[in-house]
Order: C-alpha cells, then sequence, then structure tokens
C-alpha cells in the first residue's frame, strides 16, 4: 500500500485544528444540504461545481484518510477543500498531451494498488465506495486530476531551478549522509515498550560493550548480540550513506561531529545508549532521484502560491458556508490526495 498511500496523504490543516472547533460527528454527511445539482461554486471560463461533485471529492479524500470525518461540516475546512478542487481543476486542464500520458500511466498503476488493497479487506472494495458514498470512477477522476496538474506544474521546472534548489537545500545540510554503524542499549522493548532495564544498567551494558570493542572485538558480531536495534542488529549494526536528519537529534549530532572509524563512549538518547563508529559523512549528489524529488517539491511549493494568489480572482460564486471565525491553518493542493 506504499504507493497508495504516498497518492492519499491527509491533509495538513486537519492535524492542526483544535479539537472541538467546529468538527462535525464522524458520522456528518459532506453534503450538508441541497441537491446533488445544485451549483455550490462558480469560476472564471465557464467553471461550475456541483454539489455532487464536492461531495464526491470529499468523500474520497475521506476513504483514504477516515480522520477527515470529524471536519466535514466545518466551514474552514470545505472552503479548503473548495480551493483544492477548484485550483486542480483550472491547472490540470493546462496539461499537454505528453503529462496526460505520462499521468494516465500513474494513474493505472495507482488504481490497481488501490483495488488490490481495499480487494484484500473485509467487505472488499465494495464495502468501501458504499461506505463512503462514491463509485471507482470517482477515485480515478480526482487522480487524473492530481496526477494532471502535478505533471502540468512538474513540466515547467527548469533544470537551472532544480539545481539552484539543491544548491541552496545542500548549504542548510539538507542532503547530509553518513554511513554509521551501532549498538543500541535500549530502555524499552521495541515491539511492546515493556521496560529492558533501568538507565543505570543500560549505561554500565554500553559501556561493557565499548570495552569489547576497544579490545578488538567485532563490531558485526557485538552488534548481533547485545544491540536492541531490529532494524540493524543483523546487517552490522550498520546505516549505509543514510540521512541524517532523519536520525534523533542526539544521534543525529554525533553522527556529524564524531571522529570518523573511532569507537564513541556511550551516545544517549530517547531510544537508550548508543555505542557509534562512524564510518564516513558525505553530501548526497544531485542523482536523477533527488532531481525528480526537488522537481516535485518545486511543483508543490508553485501549486501552493497559486492557490493562495490566484484561486481568490478566479471565484465568481461561493454558496458554502462562510468561515465566520478565525480560519483554521489552510490546506493547500499541494498536501491533497494524489498530490504527491
Amino acid at each position: 500500500m506504499a504507493t497508495v498511500v504516498l497518492a492519499f496523504s491527509v491533509l495538513s490543516a486537519c492535524g492542526d485544528k483544535k479539537e472541538g472547533a467546529g468538527a462535525a460527528s464522524p458520522s456528518a454527511s459532506a453534503a450538508a444540504t441541497g441537491n446533488p445539482s445544485d451549483t455550490i461554486a462558480t469560476y472564471k471560463e465557464g467553471g461550475k461545481i456541483t454539489r455532487g461533485e464536492f461531495d464526491s471529492f470529499i468523500n474520497v479524500n475521506k476513504m483514504f484518510s477516515p480522520q477527515l470525518a470529524q471536519y466535514l461540516a466545518d466551514p474552514a475546512f470545505q472552503q479548503d477543500m473548495l480551493k483544492q478542487m477548484v485550483t486542480f481543476r483550472v491547472l490540470s486542464a493546462k496539461a499537454d498531451d505528453k503529462v496526460k500520458t505520462d499521468a494516465d500511466k500513474q494513474v493505472t498503476e495507482q488504481m490497481k494498488a488501490i483495488t488490490d488493497y481495499f480487494g484484500k479487506q473485509e467487505g472488499g472494495m465494495d464495502k468501501q465506495l458504499k461506505d463512503n458514498g462514491i463509485e471507482l470512477k470517482d477515485i480515478e477522476s480526482l487522480m487524473k486530476l492530481s496526477f494532471y496538474t502535478m505533471g502540468s506544474m512538474e513540466s515547467k521546472i527548469t533544470d537551472q531551478a532544480v539545481q539552484d534548489a539543491y544548491k541552496e537545500q545542500a548549504a542548510a545540510h539538507a542532503f547530509d549522509i553518513a554511513t554509521v554503524s551501532h549498538i543500541l542499549i535500549s530502555l524499552k522493548d521495541s515491539a511492546t515498550q515493556a521496560d529492558l532495564r533501568t538507565k543505570e544498567d543500560a549505561l554500565k551494558r554500553a559501556k561493557e560493550v565499548k570495552a569489547k570493542l576497544d579490545a578488538g572485538g567485532d563490531f558485526a558480531a557485538l552488534a548481533k548480540e547485545y544491540s536492541d536495534d531490529p532494524g540493524s542488529k543483523d546487517v552490522g549494526g550498520t546505516y549505509k550513506d543514510a540521512n541524517i536528519n532523519e536520525w534523533v537529534t542526539e544521534f543525529k549530532d554525533a553522527a556529524s561531529t564524531l571522529p570518523l572509524n573511532k569507537i564513541s563512549d556511550p551516545v544517549e538518547s530517547s531510544f537508550g545508549y548508543h555505542v557509534m563508529k562512524v564510518e564516513s559523512r558525505s553530501t548526497k549528489q544531485l542523482d536523477d532521484t533527488l532531481k525528480t524529488q526537488i522537481k516535485s517539491q518545486l511543483a508543490e511549493k508553485s501549486l501552493s502560491e497559486f492557490a493562495e494568489t490566484e484561486y481568490p480572482k478566479l471565484i465568481e460564486t461561493n454558496n458554502l458556508p462562510k468561515v465566520e471565525a478565525a480560519p483554521a491553518p489552510a490546506a493547500s493542493p499541494a498536501a491533497s490526495p494524489a498530490a504527491k
């Protein structure tokens, strides 16, 4: 389901809303009032959104992010979703044939992954569609809107823009990588979170490991025997060419500053104590994978800027409930399902 998760990410605004701030019950319908054929908004160049289309847009989002159900009656949420829907429609219409052809291939792959995934759940895909009041074509429609939009935005990002962004982010250490081996002596069981040992006992055990390494002990063998890190203990305790920004602060700082190829004293973190050996440090080069990642970031930024500056100029009528109190943090289209 990894590809599906990438395609259907949770709206960022909802996680920041205060509990109870205009929240509806989980059973609330996206359609507050009116018939599916009612026009809820119009925008320039003859654009129109009906109640039925808007409900389908929201319900597809809700199918993949059930927590959105509590916000369906919130005017701020509805207005943000309208912004996304109009922005996607306007920008996706500008996609050229090449963008559409490439996007259609991605949509086909995603739809297969989605149907395969939900087909294995209780009740299968039919139950999910019925529970959310949508059809399979509604999912495909949203995905095409999203992929056409992002494809169109990405096609406008130049190689020079990507290189400039890379240099800027590299200067801020966004692409710092390191190969680090470590042996973790944890305080809690990683699976159950049950207590394994006290801090004192953990530190004592970590010092025991360091002494054995200083005496010439094999790092891989000791990692397999002592380490409580299931992600590395069976591979020599090693994380190769990993982005240091993904690690907890204490581990990251140690990986950034420890002398190379020296056994460290125990380094304390929220996980316990680490005995570390940093084998290399460098900056990830601008390869094809990173170019794609940066191009996507720049496209999402452009998309958000369009939504904030151009969307208000596009809307001609808006019949959704108005936001009376201070609005929730705005959800940009870049945070919408399938935008990634």
